[in-house]
């Protein structure tokens, strides 16, 4: 596994895309920062890292034959390694915020941003960003996230981190290459935080329900039984967890 240390870069994310546009870019490089000056989450969110404290990194995979429709594996397996990795670092409560927040606890710890490269129906490579709070101890203005420090009161290395977190990914996403998207899927929906609990959510439009997370369809939709004990199915930005 190549690794590419910058100082500072605007997001990992982008730097990885500009390299893909100049050169054949290895499967598996992965580009880490000390410094992202602006970090990118899901659609319009942004992703909150501080020099030195954060581990902001991204890893370029190519993939053989998987389907447009089949994009939904690359979330349960990055996920799934996030966890794992965590987890070999005695990180308690462990769990995947739907549909690729990792959580400790209640408290948000990394998000993921994958972002892929098409042709025609397949999807050809992707490029997944990982933001991981890992010795940062202030949140003023975000309530719902912490830091690996916080959770343990253990101060981590973040070279040790990132090998161990690249390896399980890369580990994790070769199960697509085995077409092993069923159990992906399976062990993605029993690591989702609040399955089976009844939780508030909320539409866009300001509509408050109860429901209850029971998985994800393969396209990776979140499946929400309603109080009127019906399924209902929700794409990303079409519901809020309220937590």
């Amino acid at each position: 596994m190549k690794v590419i240390k910058l100082n500072a870069t605007e997001s990992t994310n982008t730097y990885l895309k500009s390299l893909c546009r100049e050169i054949e870019v290895a499967d598996g490089l992965v580009v880490v920062t000390k410094k992202q000056t602006k970090g990118r989450g899901q659609m319009t969110n942004s992703w909150s890292s501080k020099t030195g404290q954060s581990l902001t990194f991204s890893m370029f995979k190519r993939f053989d034959n998987l389907l447009i429709q089949d994009t939904a594996v690359i979330t349960f397996a990055v996920s799934l390694a996030i966890k794992e990795a965590l987890q070999r670092f005695a990180i308690p409560k462990v769990t995947i915020k739907w549909p690729n927040d990792i959580m400790s606890y209640n408290k948000k710890v990394a998000g993921i941003l994958i972002e892929n490269q098409l042709n025609r129906d397949k999807v050809t490579s992707s490029i997944i960003g990982i933001g991981l709070n890992v010795n940062e101890t202030e949140f003023s203005s975000l309530p719902r996230a912490s830091s690996l420090k916080l959770i343990t009161g253990i101060e981590y290395n973040l070279e040790e981190l990132l090998t161990k977190v690249s390896e399980t990914m890369l580990l994790q996403i070769k199960k697509i290459s085995f077409k092993k998207y069923a159990a992906l899927k399976l062990e993605y929906e029993a690591s989702l935080y609040r399955k089976d609990a009844v939780t508030v959510f909320e539409t866009p439009t300001g509509k408050r329900f109860n429901g209850v997370i029971k998985g994800v369809t393969t396209e990776g939709e979140l499946c929400v039984e309603n109080e009127a004990e019906m399924i209902e199915k929700f794409q990303l930005k079409e519901i809020k967890m309220l937590f």
